[in-house]
């Protein structure tokens, strides 16, 4: 039996993009930063993140989707329960987080999972309490700091400016496709 690969086989889902399957990489309170192996698909350890600091919620990709980064688009997703990693999620797009990483733009999508009824009122990142914005911010403000690596938060955008990313990060991935296969063999 084949292994499919969580970013070239999954798909964006049915409802994108304002509903979009993530691939959880990190589960929420946790140190360990993992990551996708784009060659052979499996989740890999990056490293410990320096400090006391640690993901404040559920971190992953959302698969069919390339950015600026050479990644696919990254998603936080809030959920009453801890979601483990490599699992996928359905979850609904509220927003999105600019920021600026060593220099390079790196939009993450926020999200909730589409089956919590802690979160079905929740349709816009304004509906988020402002604590759980203002943690995200300050956790991406500080997790590279002991790193000696800059990282600045520069705005929030509401789901209409998120939906548009992830659209956009789609459309990149359809286009490049056929090169990426290429480069990482996927399944090999």
């Amino acid at each position: 039996m084949n292994k499919r690969h969580p970013w070239f086989d999954i798909s964006l889902g049915d409802r994108a993009p304002t509903y979009v399957k993530a691939f959880i990489e990190i589960e929420r309170n946790s140190r360990l930063k993992l990551e996708l192996d784009k060659y052979t698909g499996f989740l890999k350890v990056d490293r410990v993140l320096h400090g006391a600091v640690h993901y404040p919620h559920s971190y992953g990709f959302i698969p069919c989707t390339y950015c600026d980064d050479k990644d696919p688009l990254d998603i936080f997703t809030l959920c009453s329960e801890t979601i483990p990693s490599g699992t996928i999620v359905e979850a609904r797009v509220i927003g999105a987080m600019r920021m600026i990483d060593q220099g390079e733009l790196d939009d993450k999508i926020i999200s909730v999972a589409a089956g919590d009824p802690a979160y079905t009122e929740i349709f816009n990142i304004t509906q988020l309490p402002a604590y759980q914005r203002y943690e995200l911010k300050k956790f991406f403000e500080e997790y590279k700091t002991l790193e000696n690596k800059e990282v600045q938060v520069e705005e929030f955008f509401n789901h209409d400016e998120a939906a548009e990313i992830v659209r956009r990060a789609n459309e990149a991935f359809l286009k490049e496709r056929d090169a990426l296969l290429a480069e990482y063999n996927p399944g090999e």
